[in-house]
């Protein structure tokens, strides 16, 4: 869901506690790495920079994941002149104490149903270092395809990363039909949707 103020502090309270081991980097900027209480205002000012700074041609929609009433982690999807490229890039991450019970594969799912059906995008984007087997997992499972490979920056040191698309027609054959999108109408011409 689009995240209020409690749901973003309680997303800054969540990342503080843990979003992956530390001796491992899956991110290309390093904000995990950065020390309360400077992380939580940090991840504050983030999505707030998202809301303040969402343009039709250049939008990017952290969302908060919510299981049982608990906010466990968050799902971002983003897209640059959406309208004319149909095309949409995901990212995400969990608190460590969600991982490993489904909750990221099911997030990327919903987030997909809205980029397909709810947005109308022809393809999907996503990448993740080469050894980010969980990340790579959810992709494969979901029906992505490679798409390349990148040199990024990872904690100052050369990294491999692995690009990845997802395009509407194979989405379509798994396509669910248990995710709903409610509320989306009256934004749709925010996105470039329409």
């Amino acid at each position: 869901r689009y995240p209020d103020d409690d749901d973003v502090a309680a997303l800054a309270e969540l990342a503080a506690k843990g979003v992956h081991d530390p001796d491992f980097m899956p991110f290309q900027i390093a904000w995990t790495d950065v020390p309360s209480p400077q992380q939580e205002r940090n991840t504050l000012q983030h999505f707030w920079l998202q809301r303040a700074s969402w343009t039709v041609d250049n939008w990017h929609l952290p969302m908060a994941v919510v299981v049982d009433g608990q906010v466990v982690g968050s799902q971002g999807v983003a897209a640059e002149q959406f309208a004319t490229t149909r095309a949409a890039g995901t990212g995400s991450w969990l608190g460590r104490s969600h991982q490993g019970k489904g909750i990221g594969k099911e997030m990327r799912a919903a987030v997909l149903h809205l980029v397909f059906a709810g947005l109308g995008a022809d393809v999907a984007l996503s990448g993740a270092f080469h050894d980010n087997a969980p990340s790579l997992g959810v992709s494969k499972a979901l029906g992505y395809e490679a798409n390349g490979e990148a040199v990024a920056v990872r904690r100052g040191e050369a990294a491999r990363e692995i690009r990845l698309r997802l395009t509407r027609e194979r989405w379509e054959r798994d396509r669910r039909d248990d995710i709903s999108i409610e509320g989306l109408e009256t934004c749709r011409e925010m996105f470039g949707a329409v």
